[in-house]
């Protein structure tokens, strides 16, 4: 893996379990519909895969 990944928040943490929110934060998603850029390692593919309910991988 190699490259970047933009991750997109598409639904609200809000009525989500506290590490969910945490996740979230972690990633630097703070409003809904944001996009972030973050490399493409092993570890920001499983913070992604901790909440797919949540986020939404962005098409490059």
């Amino acid at each position: 893996m190699a490259g970047t990944i933009k991750i997109k928040l598409v639904k609200s943490p809000i009525c989500t379990p506290e590490k969910h929110k945490r996740i979230v934060k972690a990633l630097g998603l703070r409003k809904m519909h944001q996009v972030v850029e973050k490399p493409d390692t092993p570890g920001f593919r499983g913070m992604v895969k901790k909440v797919p309910h949540l986020l939404a991988l962005v098409e490059q």
